[in-house]
């Protein structure tokens, strides 16, 4: 767990929240969040080519927008959301997606370097343990790829920062974290920052554009793994 003081959560939790929330989301959180999927997958058409990745796809909100030459796969937790992300794709016939699969972002069940960009929109303030989701993310994504990360990442002071900590208690009934801080979760990486995005509304979300720099010795045994 990424601080001693970061509140907690558990992938029960998590599951449960998105129940009572995918309903709803697309009226409520899809309004709030537009602005920092939209500007995420813009920035994806930009940069990417062949294979995508998008982790905690939710109710597939942002499938439309890709490229359609981009392979789409995405994944999340939530069957609930995952039900409405597989209708939207079948209505919208987005031929571009490959699959819509429930998983676990801490364990990803692809092999290393699998995917050329990988996104994770409004997904490491969510997760049990946000060390294992950098860990995974860099794992499938290939040496030197693009990895996005969207997020609220909270301030050190001020009275933004002493809300977010007062909310931190109500982290399970939320399913994610106020209390979530950029350094400590970056820490856990190698992800050399490209360049961060500060997002509506009030600029409380952060894009963040990096590069895969994972480490030569973990390259070449992944490497040599796939020969």
């Amino acid at each position: 767990m990424i601080g001693g003081a970061l509140s907690k959560l558990d992938k029960q939790s998590v599951v449960t929240a998105y129940r009572r929330q995918a309903p709803i989301y697309d009226i409520v959180f899809g309004v709030l969040l537009h602005p920092g999927r939209i500007g995420t997958v813009k920035l994806i058409n930009q940069t990417a080519q062949g294979r995508v990745l998008e982790v905690g796809v939710g109710t597939g909100l942002s499938l439309p927008r890709y490229r359609k030459d981009l392979r789409i796969v995405g994944i999340d937790i939530s069957d609930d959301m995952l039900r409405l992300a597989r209708q939207r794709t079948r209505e919208k016939r987005l031929g571009n997606v490959e699959a819509l699969l429930n998983m676990d972002a801490e364990q990803l069940q692809f092999d290393d370097n699998s995917f050329d960009t990988v996104a994770a929109m409004y997904v490491a303030s969510v997760v049990p343990h946000p060390d294992r989701l950098m860990r995974e993310m860099q794992r499938v994504c290939k040496p030197g790829g693009d990895i996005f990360i969207v997020n609220h990442f909270a301030e050190d002071g001020g009275l933004r920062g002493t809300i977010e900590r007062r909310m931190a208690a109500l982290s399970h009934k939320l399913g994610w974290r106020p209390d979530f801080k950029l350094a400590p979760f970056m820490a856990h990486g190698t992800l050399e920052i490209l360049a961060r995005y500060r997002e509506p509304p009030l600029g409380l979300f952060t894009i963040l554009h990096c590069r895969n720099e994972k480490p030569a010795a973990v390259a070449a045994e992944q490497e040599a793994a796939a020969d």
